[in-house]
C-alpha cells in the first residue's frame, strides 16, 4: 500500500474512534435507550482486535456464559486463502487467538479451529497467522482437506440445499463460534457470517451452481447454531474480494460486530461496509442471502428491535 493510502485509512479509523463518527454518521449514537435486558448485538470501534473482543464479550456477560468447563469448542474463522493479514482475506489472527485463550480460561477441554479452505489448508493456515496464534493460545488446528472428515446431514428447513457434508468437528462439539471477516465477494456481494458457512461444508461447488444466495441461507439452517457470530472488521476488504489483489483493496476500520443473531450481525456489517468512502453501496436486494435467511426465521434485519451496545474500543 502506498504511504498516502495507508495514512488515509489510519486517519479514517482514528477519527472514527476519537469522535464516534464514520463518514459523517454517528456510529455510537444510542437510538434504543428504552430497551432493557441483555445485550443482543455489540458494535465496537477504535481498538485492537483482542481488546475489542474483550469489551464485546463482556457486554454479553463474559465467555463463561457460552463455554462451560470440560466442553469441546470449535472456532470457525475465514482462513480460505494463502494470504497475509494485511490483505484482509482471512480473519485477523489476533482476534482468533484471543477467542481461543478466553475459551480455555472458561474451562474448555479443547478448542479446535478449522476452515474448508480454497487454497491448500496447510499454506492458508500458516500464511494467515491463524495457526501460530491458535497454538500459542493453547488451541489446535484441524485439517480440512479430506472428505472423510465430513459427514452428511439433512437440512430439512432448506429451500434448495436439503443436505450437506459438514465437518465432523462441528457435529461433535458442544459449542461453536462463527468468526468471519467483512469483505466483498463477486457472487454473494459481501461475505460475512452467513457466507462463512460455506467453509463448514465439503463441496461448495454445489452451492455455487444451484442458486448461491439461497444455498448460503439454507446452509445456515444447520441445526447446531453458533453461540455467537463475531465479525472481524479490523481490516475489511473493500474491493477484489474474496481473495484480494493488494493491500490497497483493504481498509482499516478497527471495528468488531458480535451477535447471536446471524441476520442482524450481517445487516449491521453491511451498514458498516457502506460507510467506507468510495465503495459500491450494498442493500438487502443485492446481498440477497441476508433477507433469505430472515425469511427462514434465522434472525432479523430490523436492528431497531434489538438491544444494541455501542462501545469504544
Amino acid at each position: 500500500m502506498k504511504r498516502k493510502d495507508f495514512l488515509k485509512t489510519v486517519t479514517l479509523a482514528g477519527a472514527a474512534a476519537a469522535t464516534g463518527t464514520w463518514n459523517g454518521i454517528n456510529v455510537f449514537a444510542q437510538t434504543n435507550e428504552e430497551k432493557n435486558g441483555e445485550c443482543e448485538l455489540a458494535m465496537v470501534m477504535g481498538g485492537e482486535p483482542d481488546v475489542m473482543f474483550q469489551k464485546a464479550i463482556a457486554a454479553f456477560g463474559g465467555m463463561g456464559k457460552f463455554v462451560k468447563s470440560g466442553q469441546k469448542v470449535v472456532i470457525k474463522p475465514n482462513i480460505g486463502w494463502n494470504r497475509t493479514p494485511e490483505l484482509a482475506a482471512n480473519t485477523n489472527p489476533i482476534l482468533v487467538g484471543e477467542m481461543v485463550k478466553q475459551c480455555k480460561e472458561a474451562g474448555a477441554a479443547e478448542v479446535a479451529v478449522f476452515d474448508r479452505t480454497v487454497d491448500a489448508w496447510q499454506t492458508a493456515y500458516k500464511a494467515s497467522g491463524i495457526e501460530d496464534a491458535v497454538k500459542a493460545a493453547g488451541g489446535i488446528v484441524l485439517p480440512s482437506g479430506d472428505e472423510a472428515d465430513y459427514r452428511e446431514v439433512n437440512l430439512p428447513e432448506g429451500v434448495v440445499l436439503k443436505k450437506a457434508k459438514i465437518h465432523k468437528a462441528l457435529l461433535d462439539c458442544d459449542v461453536w463460534f462463527n468468526v468471519p471477516i467483512l469483505k466483498t465477494h463477486g457472487g454473494a456481494k459481501l461475505t460475512i457470517s452467513l457466507k462463512n458457512y460455506m467453509g463448514i461444508v465439503w463441496d461448495r461447488r454445489i452451492m455455487h451452481s444451484d442458486g448461491l444466495h439461497q444455498c448460503i441461507a439454507d446452509s445456515a439452517t444447520f441445526v447446531k447454531r453458533p453461540a455467537l457470530n463475531v465479525i472481524d472488521a479490523y481490516r475489511a476488504m473493500k474491493a477484489n474480494g474474496p481473495r484480494g489483489v493488494s493491500e490497497a483493496d483493504a481498509v482499516t476500520l478497527k471495528s468488531l460486530i458480535v451477535s447471536p443473531d446471524i441476520v442482524a450481525a450481517d445487516t449491521a456489517a453491511m451498514n458498516l461496509f457502506n460507510q467506507i468512502p468510495g465503495v459500491e453501496q450494498m442493500d438487502l436486494g443485492m446481498v440477497e442471502h441476508i433477507k433469505m435467511a430472515e425469511k427462514l426465521g434465522l434472525g432479523s434485519t430490523d436492528l431497531g428491535k434489538l438491544k444494541v451496545e455501542r462501545i469504544r474500543g
